[in-house]
């Protein structure tokens, strides 16, 4: 299936459907939460939603990086030694792996993009490679320097040289 090249939505018209949260995560309360998937990246490790939900307090596991950016209402997080008020113009990343809890005064509507955790030795390689590229740019410098009289403006195409395909 062929994605196409720009994926656009307006967060306030996208039809949101039920997304119930695990009844074993609910702390107090009825939260009632709805989502709606907006995109999903070219190799389906990432992808972006419109959340909202209700008055109430939960746990939520974060599977993979989540960054939200609060759109309307509030919502007070804890997780780990962090906690935070969280409201519109907001922007929190809550990490891969990690539990955070959730209090819902009335009401929060979020944008959520989503990225999927990488197995471990996937990861593995890829630090070890970031390594090599951080060693190798302080061994031998992260570009190969140009003298200035060596770069020089492209001419301007000429529309005649181009060629034009026949019918």
């Amino acid at each position: 299936m062929e994605l196409a090249a720009i994926e656009c939505a307006h967060l306030d018209t996208v039809p949101l459907t039920a997304a119930p949260i695990r009844p074993e995560w609910i702390i107090a309360g009825r939260p009632v939460a709805r989502a709606c998937p907006l995109s999903v990246s070219s190799d389906g490790t990432g992808s972006s939603f419109a959340w909202d939900c209700t008055a109430g307090s939960f746990h939520w596991y974060f599977g993979g990086d989540e960054l939200v950016h609060i759109l309307e209402g509030e919502v007070h997080v804890e997780g780990g030694l962090t906690r935070r008020r969280l409201g519109p113009g907001d922007v929190a990343l809550f990490r891969a792996g990690t539990w955070a809890r959730w209090h819902v005064p009335v009401y929060v509507r979020k944008l959520a993009i989503c990225q999927d955790a990488l197995p471990r030795p996937v990861s593995l390689f890829l630090s070890f490679q970031r390594k090599v590229r951080r060693l190798s740019d302080r061994l031998f410098g992260n570009a190969v320097a140009l003298p200035p009289e060596t770069l020089r403006p492209l001419p301007a195409p000429s529309w005649s040289s181009i060629p034009v395909p026949r019918q």
